[in-house]
């Protein structure tokens, strides 16, 4: 594993180029991932939903990230010399603290069906990707499971079962593909206490060994960035394991995006950072606050004692907005009964403004050491 990782989530990338996505550096279009390489990342992250499709084979939308596109995005990756993230979510689409859904496959199963056909899913995917020669240098097994996974049955209130399911997974990496570092997720970077009680009745619930606590830190979530690093430095040392922030964003504008997106307002849910949350953040979201967040982050991941800050994964810098690529569509709100609407909830995070040219804070990534 690299020293200290630049990465990128790149997961909605594939559906953002079919649709027209295109990016620029100093007004020279150029691939994504080639400017990104640039800039100094070094390895993407790679969300995969087990079957991101409706029974009659219409996707889900927001990156579809089925075996095909992460074989295509870490095939690429590899070419240009990056190493990989691979982000197991267990689940047919977004899971998060707020929803954590059975497969279509497995609905019904109880708790030790379900432990092994995670094992079983997890093995003959990394059989697949052995293949292939695309084992990941990474994986993380689950997806901001601060809540659990696969629920019911994996409900917080069942932690048992949390760890079995998950030490399912661990325990399918360090047979079937061993040199891979394995990542536990939880979203909550600036909350010490939800952190500890976590990995505490994880540990307690017999749950496999594993390399690295990986956080989501989104500043208008998550607390300031002193919670955060009070947090890394505490689980860094509390549990003796490497720390990565595997998933921060910072937005560089809080002016709209309605007339790229080309949707009504009643189909489109608009800007996660809204107005009263950006106040409460320590940067303003401009192109230069962007940068000076990254920069602040950076540091204090490099500055965990030990040399236990392993880097970070800026979470989807390439998720501009265009026209038909949102976090939802039709089809997939269906499958997990949400109202909505969809549309883009990010593109004022991403490291490309609307129209694709590369931001300040990407110079910055690039220059720091």
């Amino acid at each position: 594993m690299r020293e200290f990782i630049k990465g990128m989530d790149v997961s909605t990338l594939i559906e953002e180029r079919e649709l027209g996505a295109k990016y620029y550096d100093g007004g020279v279009e150029g691939e994504a991932l080639e400017i990104l390489k640039k800039y100094g990342a070094d390895s993407l992250r790679i969300r995969l939903w087990n079957n991101p499709y409706t029974v009659d084979g219409k996707p889900y939308g927001a990156g579809t990230n089925d075996f095909e596109k992460l074989v295509k995005l870490a095939s690429e990756g590899k070419k240009l010399g990056y190493s990989y993230l691979l982000d197991l979510h267990y689940s047919d689409f977004w899971a998060d603290p707020g929803k954590q859904y059975v497969p279509k496959e497995w609905e019904g199963l109880d708790a030790t069906e379900l432990t092994q056909k995670v094992y079983e899913y997890t093995r003959e995917l990394l059989l697949k990707l052995k293949e292939l020669n695309l084992l990941p240098e990474l994986v993380q097994v689950g997806n901001e499971v601060t809540a659990g996974l696969m629920w019911p049955h994996g409900k917080w209130e069942c932690s048992e079962n949390i760890a079995r399911f998950i030490s399912a997974g661990v325990k399918a990496v360090r047979e079937f593909s061993p040199d891979s570092r394995v990542m536990l997720h939880l979203d909550c970077g600036g909350n010490n206490a939800r952190c500890r009680e976590w990995f505490d009745a994880y540990i307690a619930n017999g749950g496999e060994d594993f390399d690295i606590i990986g956080l989501s830190y989104y500043p208008f979530w998550h607390g300031t960035i002193d919670d955060l690093t009070n947090n890394m430095n505490d689980l860094a040392a509390r549990y003796n394991k490497d720390i990565i922030v595997a998933e921060v964003s910072m937005g560089f504008t809080m002016e709209d995006y309605k007339e790229y997106e080309k949707l009504s307002d009643s189909e489109r849910k608009g800007m996660a950072t809204k107005p009263h949350l950006a106040e409460a953040v320590e940067y303003p979201m401009t192109p230069q606050g962007q940068a000076d967040f990254m920069q602040e982050v950076m540091e204090r991941i490099k500055q965990i004692p030990d040399g236990r800050g392993k880097g970070f994964y800026y979470w989807e810098p390439a998720w501009i907005p265009v026209p038909g690529c949102g976090w939802a569509n039709k089809e997939s709100l269906e499958y997990i009964k949400d109202p909505g609407p969809g549309g883009n909830e990010w593109a004022n995070q991403a490291l490309f403004d609307y129209d694709g040219n590369a931001l300040p804070a990407l110079q910055v990534i690039k220059e720091f050491m």
